[in-house]
């Protein structure tokens, strides 16, 4: 069932599109507000699970400097969990104007960046009208990304103004030189009540809301510019949520490091919602488990330039076996089950073991590198002689859930893998 925001509304006052008076109530929603959220579900599973709607979503433009990449999109407020230690909701108000969103990537190979950002809204006049920090979170639809419900003083023009960077994870290859500074966009926006009344709410069939699975990744190719929305297929497929999340993301860019103005255009490219397939990456998969509903896979390579703990190598000669061993490398993968989603700023650590005696005891980086994407790594050459890893995640993800996420990826339990 497919509804507009203007449609509720209607239906509250005249019985218009829904039919009956009272409709309202019993979809979840007070007459009094435009922006009461569906009810939460019921008896909800400590996994990822399928929310009770779809929201719609709009865009404000996109900007980039040949770096960094970001693009400004719009929904209705909604609720959503912080995480800091235990979960905490945040409810909408009635001073709610929209839930503003924010996705960030590495222009070039359209990675999703864990990076420290802030959010500057200005007025027509110049006045700052919002300045709080957008939270990182993670949603079924849009992945990671940071957002926040916001409030504006009216419609009209507004100019937001974005600072990112630097990057917080460890930064590899060919990103090992990049991302190092901020840059700071400014992206101009047209603020309209009723585009969001405009937007569809699409309900989710009683019987599949809180059942396993996720709503279908949205496809970046195809969102629109300059409050237009997002028509992509909204379709649940908690089967199959792949859909276009591997949009490839390379591009042409002129490698300018100024800050960005958004000028219509874009200059980023799409962003890359889920990691790389776990198959096209280099080195040894050595198996994928699952705990807290994540979906965790092991991998090890050989690769020179993760010779030493900043990704570099030295240049020292040795004989072959030699520089084998130096350049063994152990990578993590945590991912979301159905979308595969990286799941950032999390703590992880692995035991590497030879039979039965532990040989190796490491925290793994945060990393972000351009041929193996975000991943969780660290150099060690004792895999070698070791039969067994375990992994061990020592804090869960660090980011703000919306519906569908936020019951999931808190008790994890150790994982172990055989290397032998």
């Amino acid at each position: 069932m497919k509804l507009g925001r203007r449609d509720l509304l209607r239906a509250g006052v005249t019985g218009g599109v829904l039919g009956v008076a009272g409709c309202l109530e019993r979809l979840g929603f007070e007459e009094q507000s435009a922006w009461d959220v569906p009810p939460m579900v019921e008896n909800r599973p400590d996994a990822v699970y399928m929310p009770p709607s779809i929201e719609e979503m709009g865009t404000y433009g996109q900007a980039s400097n040949g770096e960094y990449a970001v693009d400004l999109a719009f929904t209705f407020p909604h609720r959503f969990w912080l995480v800091a230690g235990d979960t905490e909701r945040v409810d909408v108000t009635t001073d709610d104007t929209m839930h503003l969103m924010m996705t960030i990537w590495e222009a070039e190979t359209g990675m999703l960046l864990p990076v420290d950002s802030t959010l500057e809204i200005r007025d027509d006049d110049g006045a700052v009208v919002h300045s709080d920090p957008p939270w990182s979170m993670l949603s079924q639809r849009m992945g990671f990304h940071y957002g926040d419900n916001i409030t504006l003083p009216g419609e009209g023009a507004y100019t937001a103004r974005v600072v990112t960077g630097p990057v917080s994870a460890r930064r590899t290859g060919h990103l090992a030189d990049r991302l190092e500074g901020t840059a700071t966009f400014e992206i101009d926006f047209e603020y309209a009540r009723s585009d969001l009344h405009d937007l569809e709410l699409t309900l989710i069939d009683e019987d599949e809301r809180g059942q396993p699975g996720a709503l279908e990744a949205m496809d970046h190719s195809d969102h629109a510019h300059h409050g237009d929305h997002d028509h992509d297929d909204h379709g649940a497929t908690p089967d199959d949520g792949h859909g276009d999340a591997h949009d490839d993301g390379h591009h042409d860019n002129d490698h300018d490091h100024e800050d960005g103005h958004h000028d219509g255009e874009g200059h980023g490219g799409h962003p890359q919602l889920g990691g790389p397939p776990l198959e096209d990456l280099p080195g040894t998969h050595v198996g994928t488990e699952t705990s807290a509903d994540a979906s965790i896979s092991l991998r090890y390579l050989e690769v020179e330039r993760f010779g030493e703990a900043d990704g570099s190598t030295d240049g020292s000669e040795g004989s072959e076996q030699e520089d084998i061993e130096e350049n063994q490398y152990i990578a993590v993968y945590p991912r979301t089950p159905y979308n595969d989603f990286p799941l950032p700023f999390m703590a992880i650590s692995v035991t590497l073991e030879e039979d039965g005696s532990t040989i190796l005891e490491t925290t793994l980086q945060e990393t972000v590198d351009h041929e193996l994407g975000h991943h969780y790594g660290a150099s060690a050459s004792e895999i070698a002689a070791a039969d067994t890893a375990i992994v061990t995640v020592d804090t869960p993800p660090q980011v703000a859930r919306h519906d569908g996420y936020e019951t999931a990826f808190f008790e994890f339990d150790p994982l172990t893998f055989d290397l032998s």
